[in-house]
């Protein structure tokens, strides 16, 4: 089995212990669904289609799961109710699989060029801040050379919290002083990064949508300013998420979108609540593919999403 099995299947039993909540919601309505029934008709859609929406997947990727569904019925003509569970676990995969969410495995990085830029944003308190500190120590416990640019400067906390996670990993933080230009640290940290041989570098921003034009100004001058050091930078525009927000969390994902290019997200706070379907639905509907969820407090709980695991730890056995 070696050390590699050993560690997936630890990996394995914090995927399911973290969406524990949301399997067993879902497995109790499913069941419920499908009481005295052996086949699956329209009326065991109609049911499940209410226990997909309630379960945090969202109206239009309900819909398109229980069409893809109603089709599969078609075709087989006879489906039963025990299947349902393994037609589910097997539509979703595909769905993700859609939105370009690769099964990832490791914390490997492109080898064409260096540091590998990624651009962080979110509103405050989704847990964007441990987000990045997660982050650099997976990547620093991969050998990755990782420094942190700290260019939310609009809170003092912010630029604090993110030196603590600095020390704690062991990683360098670049930052300047409170109020300075964010564009003016992600210039700072980009450069220094290069010239220093760094693999990775990620940058904390300010997390304001209430007002959405100054915001998209700023991440605009962000990444124009970064493009003078590298002009490929940023590499990626991380969107972190809070699940445990359900619906809410899908309303920030769309406002972000209209704001900003993003291409991938990093889903936190799963463990401790029941909705998280939204994962599928945020995915589905932005076509932005999930790169980490957030399964717990500990450093290890931040993982690489794998589309196939996280279905089957929602509809496994």
């Amino acid at each position: 089995m070696g050390f590699f099995g050993l560690f997936n299947k630890e990996k394995k039993q914090t995927l399911d212990k973290g969406l524990e909540k949301t399997k067993q919601s879902m497995f109790d309505k499913i069941a419920r669904a499908v009481a005295g029934k052996s086949k699956v008709d329209d009326d065991v859609l109609d049911d499940l289609e209410e226990v997909l929406i309630t379960s945090d997947v969202g109206v239009d990727t309900t819909l398109k799961i229980i069409q893809r569904i109603e089709e599969r019925v078609a075709r087989d003509k006879y489906v039963s109710t025990k299947e349902l569970n393994g037609i589910l676990r097997d539509e979703i995969a595909a769905l993700l699989a859609e939105n370009h969410s690769d099964d990832l495995d490791d914390w490997d990085l492109p080898s064409d060029h260096k540091p590998y830029v990624i651009l962080v944003v979110g509103v405050n308190g989704v847990g964007k801040t441990t987000t990045i500190g997660k982050l650099a120590w997976q990547f620093k416990q991969a050998g990755k050379k990782v420094f942190l640019g700290a260019a939310d400067t609009f809170r003092a906390a912010a630029v604090e919290q993110l030196c603590i996670w600095g020390e704690r990993v062991g990683v360098t933080v670049i930052k300047q002083q409170m109020g300075s230009d964010p564009a003016s640290v992600a210039f700072d940290t980009i450069s220094f990064a290069k010239a220093k041989g760094a693999d990775v570098v990620l940058i904390d921003t300010a997390g304001r949508l209430h007002n959405k034009v100054g915001l998209m100004n700023e991440l605009k001058k962000i990444k124009d300013v970064m493009k003078k050091v590298m002009p490929d930078a940023p590499d990626e525009v991380m969107l972190v998420l809070d699940g445990s927000t359900g619906q809410n969390a899908f309303e920030q994902a769309k406002q972000f979108a209209a704001v900003t290019d993003i291409s991938s997200m990093a889903i936190t706070k799963l463990d401790g609540t029941a909705k998280g379907g939204v994962v599928v639905g945020i995915s589905d509907q932005l076509k932005v593919p999930v790169k980490y969820i957030g399964l717990g407090e500990g450093m290890k709980d931040l993982q690489l999403f794998n589309k196939r695991q996280f279905v089957d730890s929602l509809f496994g056995e």
